[in-house]
């Protein structure tokens, strides 16, 4: 029964182990790592970035020096208009006003409009699959999210060390209170019969 009480509570340990490690990735991934390097988690709304980036996946968008051709992009379709569009780059132009993008959804079959250097957000450096579901229905209640769910794993942790502790203070007791067992005395029949070998050493003549 101990043996099964501590299998339980060691997978309960791994289990729990596992929830925190992957809570918190997530909460750097989307959280720390975009404010860190000054870019933004969006969650993508529409299908023109398929196969690579579906509704509901969370895109994470850095700035950076400068954007190549292949570079998915977060940018303005329009200067200080609030909506965001996320593409791949198609083509790039300098010219004397300066350098310009061409970018294309990757489901889409029409290039965009081209922009302009100041309309790029950023870069996407990853994606999370379907995490912008959770983002889109907490809103602006992100911060109660994560100390919620920092509370529930804090709580689980708490239960399962003072259950660990009860159960092992348990297990000592019984075992104090058991008395020791005394081993029995050892009787002649229990030995067996003894053999007696005599041997003779043969002797050896010796003629003069």
């Amino acid at each position: 029964m101990a043996r099964t009480s501590g299998f339980a509570r060691g997978l309960a340990s791994g289990g729990f182990a596992i929830l925190l490690v992957g809570f918190l990735a997530l909460a750097v991934a989307v959280g720390v790592v975009p404010k860190v390097m000054n870019g933004a988690a969006l969650t993508v709304l529409t299908g023109s970035m398929e196969p690579t980036y579906e509704p509901g996946d969370i895109v994470v968008s850095v700035p950076q020096d400068q954007y190549r051709i292949g570079d998915p992009v977060t940018f303005q379709p329009r200067s200080n208009v609030p909506m965001l569009i996320t593409h791949r780059v198609v083509a790039v132009t300098d010219s004397a006003d300066g350098r310009t993008y061409v970018t294309r959804g990757d489901a889409n079959g029409d290039d965009d409009e081209p922009i302009v250097e100041a309309q790029v957000m950023g870069k996407v450096l990853y994606s999370i699959p379907k995490l912008g579901y959770v983002q889109q229905a907490v809103g602006g209640n992100k911060g109660l999210l994560v100390a919620g769910i920092g509370f529930v794993l804090i709580a689980y942790a708490a239960y399962a060390l003072v259950s660990g502790a009860i159960e092992r203070r348990g297990e000592k007791k019984t075992a104090a209170q058991t008395p020791p067992t005394r081993p029995e005395a050892a009787t002649a029949a229990d030995a067996g019969p003894s053999t007696i070998e005599n041997s003779r050493t043969p002797e050896t003549e010796k003629t003069t």
